[in-house]
């Protein structure tokens, strides 16, 4: 995949936003920045949405800020020389599409059909948009879709929510989403900026799904290891399950045979999209150890430890 949509991929969500007053730009994208979505895709549906990309990327040189609703190759024009970085359309323009191929501008037509897709693979493209997403099917029509055109990605807009966002990024094709729950009409023009960031941190939070998937505590020997192991499951009835470097005590627990990281031990943090948490957390400013890293025989990343300690645990993500 291109930059653009490895990019796409790694937020997961891609907020829609509609401008009526370009003064509202610079305070919208620092709520958006602010609540871990250093993203926007600014519809082309207002007089101010040129100025407001053009405001946004002034501002926010690193955030990635895009044009939406793009009807003509004039709009086109306009929102790349405002700053955006791409274009999304509501439906499949083969001028407008061919026009971006050949200027190489990065763009994500919308479609709802096989035909679309098929039009979309002849021009090279690598991912199209599904729009209305749920009005044209939701997530059951484009897995129906997507079984003949194994190497196309889909990032569906229309009706995503909190409620149905995971839904639609379980699908392995499914790049992102595009959403305007956290950042409607309304509260773009009351100027509730504090709680456009709220709920932009809640929709990365709900798509994360972080949740503490066990304790685990360093021994020095694996005698040692069982010995606390047993502790729990005469106490509380956890079954033991011994593995290659630690004993399970139920799900919660887990007793290394020997010193591992972490000065007491480590915590285990269960995510639904590590590659994403990756990615969001390195934009909150953490590290991770590289070498830490553990994969499946597809190389899909299982497990990460992050740097450092906290409380005298290290700790790490997991994939659920």
């Amino acid at each position: 995949m291109n930059d653009v949509l490895t990019r796409f991929q790694k937020l997961g969500i891609i907020p829609v936003v509609k401008i009526d007053n370009a003064k509202d730009a610079v305070p919208l994208a620092k709520a958006l920045c602010e609540g871990g979505l250093p993203v926007a895709e600014v519809t082309f549906r207002t007089e101010a949405a040129e100025e407001a990309i053009r405001a946004m990327s002034e501002a926010f040189p690193d955030m990635f800020v895009g044009a939406g609703t793009v009807l003509t190759t004039e709009q086109v024009d306009r929102a790349v020389a405002a700053g955006a970085k791409f274009i999304v359309s509501p439906g499949f323009n083969p001028v407008v599409v061919k026009y971006c191929v050949d200027k190489n501008i990065p763009i994500t037509p919308g479609t709802s059909s096989p035909s679309e897709i098929e039009q979309a693979i002849g021009f090279g493209l690598e991912a199209v948009k599904f729009f209305p997403a749920e009005a044209s099917g939701g997530i059951a029509k484009i897995k129906a879709m997507a079984g003949p055109y194994t190497q196309m990605k889909f990032m569906p807009t229309g009706g995503i929510n909190a409620d149905n966002l995971c839904s639609y990024l379980d699908f392995p094709k499914i790049l992102a989403c595009g959403g305007s729950w956290m950042v409607s009409d309304k509260l773009i023009n009351a100027g509730e900026f504090d709680k456009i960031r709220e709920l932009t941190a809640q929709a990365v939070n709900t798509m994360l799904g972080f949740e503490v998937a066990h304790v685990g505590i360093n021994s020095a020997d694996e005698n040692e290891a069982d010995a606390t192991a047993s502790f729990f499951g005469k106490a509380f009835g956890f079954e033991k399950k011994p593995g290659n470097s630690s004993i399970f005590a139920g799900t919660g627990v887990e007793v290394m045979k020997s010193m591992y990281l972490g000065a007491k031990g480590h915590i285990g943090i269960r995510t639904n999209y590590i590659e994403r948490a990756v990615y969001h957390l390195e934009c909150r400013g953490f590290e991770f150890d590289p070498e830490t890293a553990k994969r499946d025989a597809k190389g899909n990343l299982k497990a990460i430890y992050l740097k450092g300690e906290v409380g005298g645990f290290a700790v790490h993500l997991v994939q659920k």
